[in-house]
């Protein structure tokens, strides 16, 4: 059975959110960094960032421009 769009994008919802929770677990695991000194800390922390980032990015409404609505707040033109 062939996935749908939908279905595809709540597997990846699912997988970020488990990418999100294991982050989370090894940064408050991890051993008190000196702050700004320890790369493997700053790397999870960083990796963690880019995983939120995904996340919202699924939720983001994206403008795309037709030439009925060449902005996003330009009323729609009649022809």
């Amino acid at each position: 059975m062939t996935e749908t769009f939908q279905q595809s994008i709540l597997a990846a919802r699912a997988k970020l959110a488990v990418a999100r929770q294991t982050l989370t677990d090894e940064i408050s695991n991890y051993p008190a960094p000196i702050a700004g000194c320890d790369a493997q800390f700053n790397h999870l922390l960083a990796e963690r960032q880019k995983v939120l980032a995904a996340i919202r990015s699924l939720d983001e409404v994206v403008f795309v421009p037709t030439p009925r609505s060449p902005t996003p707040h330009a009323e729609v033109e009649s022809r």
